[in-house]
Order: C-alpha cells, then sequence, then structure tokens
C-alpha cells in the first residue's frame, strides 16, 4: 500500500521553552535595570528570585516557561476561537449586563494577575520594579495579547485612584494590589480583587474628549467616598466591560472630570452599567470592547473638578507605555517564531535559515524587535521614581515618541514574520495570523499617530525641559557612530525649526519630528546596550542611508550571524 500522507519537512511545535530565558535582549534588560539581582540571565533560582518576591510576583523563568508551554498556547488559541458573549439579560428578564468568557480566558488572566503583571510594582515600589512588572506584562502579551488590555488598564489605574478621597481609595486600593483574581461581579464586602477598565470615548468626539456630553449631576452626597455624582451618557468604546470598576469622563457643573464608576455599589446592588453591544472587531478577540449606556449611574468624583483629563492622564500615560510594551511583545513573538520555522525548513537544498535572502530578513526583524525590548524597558524603568524630576521630564517625550514609532512599527513587522513561514503563516492554525491581526490595535489605542505626533508638539511649546532632557539621554551615545551622531544634529536642528514655526507648519511635520526622535532613541539604546555587531547594524539601516525601504535590505559586512544568535 502506498502511503500519500507521510508529513516531513515541516517544524516541530514551538513549545516548551522558557521565554524569559530564550529572549537574551528582554533578560539583558532586566539584568541592568530590574531590581538588583533578581533575574541575572541564565539564573533559575537564588535568593532574591527563586521564589515569590516581597510583592508576590513570580519569578520571570517561571513566567516564562508557563507562557511557553503547550498548555498556555493552547489556552491562547481557545480564548480567541470561543470569543466574548454578551448577556444583557438573564432567562427571566432581568437586566444583568455581564459577559461570559471562555474558561482558558478566564486561566491565562488569572496567571497574570497572580504573577503581578498588572500592579506588582505599586505594591512594592522599589527601584526597578516597574521593569519587572513591564517584563511579566511584556511575556503574557507575547502569547496572549488580548488579556493584557483589563491588566494595563488595572495597572494604569493605582495613580488615578491615589487621587480619590480616602474612603474610596482605601476600599479599592487593596483589591487592585490583590494578587487574587475572580471574574464573578462581587461587592466590597464580598470580593478581594478588582480589575478597572475606562469609558473616556464618545461616538461624536473620539479622540476629542472635550466634546464629550455625558453628563454629571451632583446627589449631593459627600461622605468619605468623596462627592458622588449621577451620570447619564452614552460611551461609544467601553474597553474590558467585565471589569470591577471604571475611570470615565464627563461633564459635570464645574467642567470635565474624572469619575469612578463601580460594577457594584456598596450595598450589593448593580449600579447602571448597560453594555449595549461587543464590538466586532478586526483582532483583540479574546477581550470584549463594549459600546455602554449609563443612566443615573452612581459614580464619585476622583481628582479635581473640571480636570478631568489632568486627572485621567495619570492613566493615559501609562497605559502608553504598555503600548509599546505590547508591541514590543508581539515583535518577540513574531521574531521567535519566524526564527523556529527557519531553522527547521529545509528549500532547495538547504535549511532557510542558511539560505541568505532569508538570513537576512530574519535579522532586520530581529535587530527592530530588539530595539523595541530595549526601549520599552529603559522606558519602564523612568517610571520608578516619581519624585525624580530629570525621568518625569525624560519619560514625558520618550514614551510618546515610543508609542508613536513603536506601536506603529508593529503591523508591517508581523506581516514580514508571517510571510517567514510561507502559507502556514496565512493560516490561523499558526499564530501569527492572529498577531497580524493584533499589532494594528496599539497604534490606534490611547491615541493613534496623529494624536500622539500633535502632543509631542505640545510637549515641545509647554515642557521644553522635557525635550532637554531627552536630548541630554541620548546624547550620551554620541561618538559612537557617525551615522548616529549625524541624525541627533538634524533631530535637534528640526526641534529648533519647530519650535519657531507657525501651528500650521509644525502641525504638517510633527510626525516627522515624533519619528526621528523615536530613532535617535532607539539608536543611542542600541549603542549603549546592545552587541556592538548588532548595534552597528542597527543604526546603519535605521539612521544612516544604507538600509532598504523592506526588511531584509541590509548593508555590506553585518554580522547577521550574531544577530540571529540572539533571536
Amino acid at each position: 500500500m502506498i502511503s500519500t500522507h507521510e508529513v516531513e519537512n515541516q517544524a516541530p511545535p514551538r513549545e516548551g521553552i522558557d521565554e524569559f530565558g530564550a529572549n537574551l535582549p528582554l533578560a539583558e534588560a532586566v539584568a541592568r535595570w530590574g531590581r538588583a539581582g533578581r533575574a541575572v540571565v541564565g539564573e533559575r533560582a537564588d535568593a532574591s528570585g527563586g521564589g515569590h518576591g516581597a510583592s508576590g510576583q513570580l519569578p520571570l523563568h517561571e513566567v516564562g516557561t508557563l507562557v511557553g508551554s503547550a498548555a498556555f498556547q493552547r489556552d491562547a488559541e481557545r480564548a480567541n476561537t470561543h470569543q466574548p458573549v454578551l448577556h444583557s439579560h438573564d432567562r427571566w428578564g432581568n437586566r444583568v449586563d455581564e459577559v461570559e468568557y471562555d474558561d482558558a480566558y478566564h486561566r491565562i488572566i488569572a496567571a497574570a494577575v497572580a504573577a503581578g503583571a498588572h500592579t506588582s510594582a505599586a505594591a512594592d515600589p522599589r527601584p526597578g520594579a516597574n521593569v519587572d512588572r513591564a517584563a511579566a506584562f511584556f511575556l503574557f502579551a507575547q502569547v496572549e495579547p488580548g488579556h493584557a488590555c483589563p491588566v494595563s488598564m488595572t495597572h494604569a489605574a493605582v495613580p488615578t485612584l491615589a487621587l480619590a478621597a480616602s474612603g474610596l481609595r482605601d476600599e479599592w486600593m487593596p483589591r487592585l494590589l490583590s494578587r487574587d483574581y475572580d471574574p464573578e461581579l462581587g461587592g466590597a464586602d464580598g470580593k478581594r480583587s478588582a480589575l478597572v477598565g475606562m469609558a473616556m470615548t464618545e461616538k461624536q468626539g473620539g479622540s476629542d474628549v472635550r466634546a464629550n456630553t455625558t453628563r454629571a449631576v451632583p446627589t449631593g452626597v459627600d461622605d468619605a467616598r468623596g462627592r458622588e455624582f449621577a451620570l447619564t451618557g452614552h460611551k461609544w468604546f467601553c474597553s474590558a466591560p467585565m471589569s470591577d470598576a471604571f475611570l470615565v469622563l464627563a461633564q459635570a457643573p464645574g467642567g470635565l472630570s474624572c469619575f469612578f464608576v463601580p460594577r457594584v455599589l456598596p450595598d450589593g446592588s448593580r449600579n447602571v452599567f448597560r453594555i449595549q453591544r461587543l464590538k466586532d472587531k478586526l483582532g483583540n478577540r479574546s477581550n470584549a470592547s463594549s459600546e455602554i449606556e449609563l443612566d443615573g449611574t452612581t459614580a464619585w468624583l476622583v481628582g479635581e473638578e473640571g480636570r478631568g483629563v489632568a486627572t485621567i492622564v495619570q492613566m493615559v500615560t501609562r497605559t502608553r507605555l504598555d503600548c509599546v510594551i505590547g508591541s514590543a511583545a508581539g515583535m518577540r513573538q513574531s521574531v521567535a517564531e519566524a526564527a523556529w520555522h527557519v531553522r527547521h525548513r529545509s528549500a532547495f537544498g538547504s535549511l532557510l535559515v542558511d539560505q541568505p535572502a532569508m538570513t537576512a530578513v530574519v535579522a532586520d526583524l530581529a535587530l527592530e524587535s530588539e530595539a523595541a525590548t530595549l526601549t520599552a524597558m529603559r522606558l519602564a524603568r523612568a517610571y520608578d521614581d516619581d519624585a525624580n524630576g530629570s525621568e518625569q521630564a525624560f519619560r514625558r517625550l520618550a514614551t510618546a515618541v515610543s508609542k508613536y514609532w513603536v506601536c506603529k512599527r508593529g503591523p508591517g513587522h508581523a506581516y514580514e514574520a508571517l510571510e517567514c513561514l510561507g502559507g502556514n503563516g496565512y493560516t490561523e492554525a499558526f499564530p501569527l495570523a492572529r498577531r497580524y491581526r493584533e499589532q494594528p490595535l496599539l497604534a490606534i489605542w490611547e491615541g493613534s499617530g496623529n494624536v500622539i505626533a500633535l502632543d509631542v508638539l505640545r510637549v515641545l511649546a509647554r515642557e521644553p525641559e522635557a525635550f532637554e532632557t531627552f536630548f541630554d539621554r541620548v546624547g550620551a551615545a554620541s561618538g559612537e557612530s557617525a551615522a548616529f551622531d549625524t541624525a541627533l544634529a538634524e533631530s535637534t536642528a528640526l526641534v529648533r525649526e519647530l519650535a519657531a514655526a507657525d501651528a500650521p507648519t509644525a502641525a504638517a511635520r510633527a510626525r516627522e519630528l515624533t519619528e526621528r526622535l523615536a530613532l535617535v532613541l532607539q539608536g543611542a539604546l542600541m549603542l549603549e546596550h546592545a552587541p556592538g555587531p548588532v548595534a552597528d547594524a542597527f543604526v546603519r539601516t535605521r539612521l544612516g542611508a544604507e538600509g532598504g525601504r523592506q526588511y531584509g535590505v541590509l548593508p555590506r559586512g553585518v554580522d547577521t550571524a550574531v544577530i540571529l544568535a540572539r533571536a
């Protein structure tokens, strides 16, 4: 009998891998900027990193092994193919407004919360805590990005909730910092943990939140939880509607203000929070996004009335950081899958990895991934010391330019990696099709390209010290590369030019400025921290004139072997 179905020349499953230990740029960054001695490259357990730390965070090698397991990868696939379902009413007709998720999703988010991927940096705010937390977030988002939305928002809600009245803060902050995960809605007495979402966008305003029409009317109650309001309006995008509470913008008598809206009120009754529908999205399928109606919904003021944007920006800044981390995590998944495939697949008489054209493509993808990872971890380090004005100024500008550039590079990077797998990459049986649909989200979420670029101009006009600090930081890499020095000089010249330009001229070139700043930042980080051949290849291709418009066009002399060894 002739067999017609012998499977050969296919890459084995990429599973059973410690994704932290396998990612040298990430592990080196954590060793450099994370809590001292916590996850030194190659170590699995020592006195500081072998068990659960004071924050309850798992050692990163354990997280890496978990997310690299076959079981976790199956859960990631299942959470995206068994999508959330809205139940607006129960079988008796009572309004319940609940979102049902597959058990795989709950296992994933429970693991991320247990590992401290949400609020471990706030629970134990020592130097390096934000780097450790960012690395854990990175690892989980690398394999399943949808759950990262509520994890990120809960992390980012902490500094905004800190501005609330003491009663509200004392009631909710321990729940945000908890390592427990409970998917059921419950009151303060019946539930020890909480996730927090946000609802800012309205259909008539989009990014222009000052055009919001949701109204906040004082109820006259003012107690330990603060001033109570009743909110009425429609939110076009509400992220993670299954969350326990939300930060919401609404128009109060004193102007646009920020409010804390719990799903369950202190007396145990359900707050008015009507989920109208779930959005049918291009990607991010495991995570629900929704439209909601508020109708006399109970809320408490957070921060000052009329200063809602200034209050919630504490949250937005950190979710922007997580957009950078999430995009970098997606790049890592793309590179890891592509490199794995070409090392196991043969064509035309040799392994794909040994064929110069493919070698150049995967090496180029790896350069992009390493630069994004370095950028994300350095930014996380800048969030460790809120008392350090210099780091605050640096992160104000660096977060914006990195969010713009790294997130925009994500979709094209995912596509090129997908193509490395050929037809397999284009099928839903392999993870890169899902990643390709996922990557555009983070370029849109928390400010699309123009919003971010115009924010950079606002920093230029109102916070020039941020630019001074930024150039002090990146200037430390001067003298290492002629291409970098030229790019740095051109960037400083453009800043001076746009600072003196009229508003329309500056706005027309805002993207150019943001791109230049982002590349100079990445070039400086690579020159300072990446191996010489890797840094040289990055600077020559991204800041010099030797790279191509597509991945895989590398200048002569690039040491692709060194680059691929890190992939």
